[in-house]
């Protein structure tokens, strides 16, 4: 288990049969191996195995499912599109800034 000091990840995955799995983790590599022995999420047993495509780190475990939300609510074009690190660094500043204009008081 990690400690509560590090960081998480958002990671979007090809599955053998070619669809595209969202995922956050701690341990990118380990989640992976998971999901490849048939212990990870429902969705991706039986189409192992998974080759990671894009990865980002974020803050907070709170940001990482934001930002999870944000991918798996994006058309697969775009999803595709993340495999380009500055596409998926927009996204997640994009994420990022709709949070903090959440969390302003109302005056």
């Amino acid at each position: 288990m990690g400690r509560a000091t590090d960081p998480w990840f958002v990671y979007v995955a090809r599955c053998s049969d070619g669809s595209l799995y969202c995922g956050v983790a701690r341990d990118v590599a380990e989640r992976i191996a998971k999901h490849d022995a048939g212990k990870g999420a429902r969705y991706t047993r039986g189409r192992g195995p998974l080759k990671v495509e894009a990865v980002r780190k974020c803050k907070s475990h709170g940001d990482a499912l934001r930002l999870e939300l944000a991918v798996k609510r994006l058309p697969r074009d775009a999803k595709e599109a993340l495999s380009d690190v500055r596409r998926f660094r927009a996204l997640q500043r994009s994420v990022a800034a709709g949070a903090a204009q959440q969390r302003k008081p109302v005056e």
